[in-house]
């Protein structure tokens, strides 16, 4: 194989060699997604690293930013985000320390820890948000037509996955 062969495009070639050919699609396809995800986490990464945050700390702030009352039970926030208590707890504890996020007992249940987005949390969501939307979300490297096509088949192997997905 050389350097300027599509390597999932040989994968499949392979796969299909070996007597594989029932799965070769999948698997092209399942590479192709884990290649693709590597490629936007590259660019998402080039935004949030000046700011000291990870996808993960960002989707935290932005969400605790959406909510009312700027807090949320960090129960609820694993749910929404879809992620183990063990994430949201590592990824509370690095916004805390960072100053961007306090965690309190709720008054009248205390047994509940709320996250709260403070001040400061809520100006790095900000300006993370303006330079994902500029260099990633607004321009992710397909023709907008194609992007609901994209989204709608993504849906459908979530929701083959358990995901809760509201198909068009």
């Amino acid at each position: 194989m050389t350097a300027d062969r599509d390597p999932i495009r040989e994968a499949h070639r392979q796969w299909v060699a070996h007597g594989w050919a029932e799965a070769a699609d999948g698997m092209a396809m399942v590479t192709s997604l884990v290649r693709v995800q590597q490629l936007l986490l590259e660019r998402i990464d080039a935004v949030l690293r000046p700011l000291g945050l990870t996808f993960a700390r960002y989707e935290v702030l932005r969400l605790l930013s959406f909510s009312s009352a700027g807090a949320m039970p960090m129960t609820r926030v694993g749910s929404l985000l879809q992620v183990h208590p063990t994430s949201v707890t590592s990824a509370v504890d690095r916004l805390e320390a960072q100053g961007f996020v306090s965690r309190t007992r709720r008054e009248t249940d205390r047994r509940v820890v709320l996250a709260t987005i403070t001040d400061a949390g809520r100006s790095v969501v900000d300006e993370a948000t303006d330079g994902l939307n500029s260099s990633v979300f607004e321009k992710p490297g397909l023709p907008s037509a194609d992007l609901a096509d994209l989204t709608r088949l993504l849906g459908v192997l979530r929701a083959g996955a358990g995901d809760r997905v509201d198909l068009p």
